[in-house]
């Protein structure tokens, strides 16, 4: 049992519709697996569950604990800053392909 630092810059909805809810009404939840530290007041940005760069948000709390089944989860709270121009979430998606998701897929292998 341990924490895991998330990258400072990256936010990953695995959820479509936990992202799809942050987009409606500007502020909204995930849940991860394990224990995970996000930092609160960080302004970060998001990513759609297909690793496509979205909108930037604030993570506004962030809280670690194990659930009624026993398993470890961490739930980020959030609000929305800005949705991305479609130039921005080009160049942000490619950065990130190169610097994180890129990598993880070629250790998945």
């Amino acid at each position: 049992m341990g924490f895991q630092t998330e990258f400072n810059s990256v936010c990953k909805f695995k959820s479509e519709q936990e992202l799809l809810d942050m987009l409606e009404y500007g502020k909204g939840k995930m849940v991860k697996q394990g224990f995970r530290v996000f930092p609160t007041g960080q302004k970060v940005i998001a990513y759609t569950p297909e690793n496509t760069a979205i909108a930037i948000v604030k993570i506004t709390g962030c809280i670690a604990e194990i659930n009624f089944q026993g398993h470890e989860v961490t739930e980020v709270e959030m609000e929305l800053v800005r949705k991305l121009t479609p130039e921005e979430s080009r160049v942000q998606t490619e950065l990130a392909h190169e610097m994180f998701f890129g990598e993880q897929e070629q250790l998945d292998i």
